[in-house]
């Protein structure tokens, strides 16, 4: 990683669960492109299992898809550092016993130039946040069912998504 801090773009995680450990690797050439493109740059990839029992265990990188090939070997490896055993545990309490997730710690590269910028004008991140799929589904549908008509009801995203903190004026 590199050890010019004030060019760092934004880091974000992800847990993706896999429910019955049914991983197909769908997605990885996708993930693959991002990285190739300079979109994100991946910090931490690591999997994890959550057993009936409730115990947790890292998962070897695999041929998800059963082509004969390691799907993640382009990633073996990455390992910043950021992710210790306790937020393994954590992420791990996200998913139902008997499932497996993925857990991935990546800087949005794309972003670093503005951050940076940002940062030596003096600004400060002061809220952040992703909203969830179904909560923009279910908002865009409200929108759509109000069309032409006053809304009784908070139809916003952020009514929708549940988010409570206040975006700065």
């Amino acid at each position: 990683m590199s050890t010019d801090l004030t060019e760092l773009g934004p880091i974000d995680y992800l847990v993706v669960e896999f429910p019955g450990n049914h991983m197909t690797g769908e997605g990885l050439p996708l993930l693959v492109d991002l990285v190739d493109k300079g979109v994100i740059r991946i910090l931490d990839l690591v999997f994890v299992s959550r057993d009936t029992d409730g115990s947790v265990s890292a998962l070897e990188i695999s041929d998800f898809d059963d082509d004969g090939q390691l799907d993640l070997a382009v990633f073996e490896g990455a390992s910043s550092g950021l992710l210790g055993p306790e937020d393994l545990d954590e992420a791990a309490s996200a998913i139902e016993p008997g499932n497996s997730a993925g857990i991935l710690v990546y800087e949005n590269v794309w972003a670093a130039p503005f951050a940076a910028a940002l940062r030596r004008g003096g600004g400060q991140l002061v809220a952040s946040g992703r909203i969830p799929y179904d909560a923009i589904l279910e908002t865009l549908d409200a929108v759509e069912g109000a069309a032409g008509t006053k809304a009784d009801g908070d139809n916003s995203v952020a009514a929708a998504s549940g988010a409570t903190a206040a975006m700065p004026a």
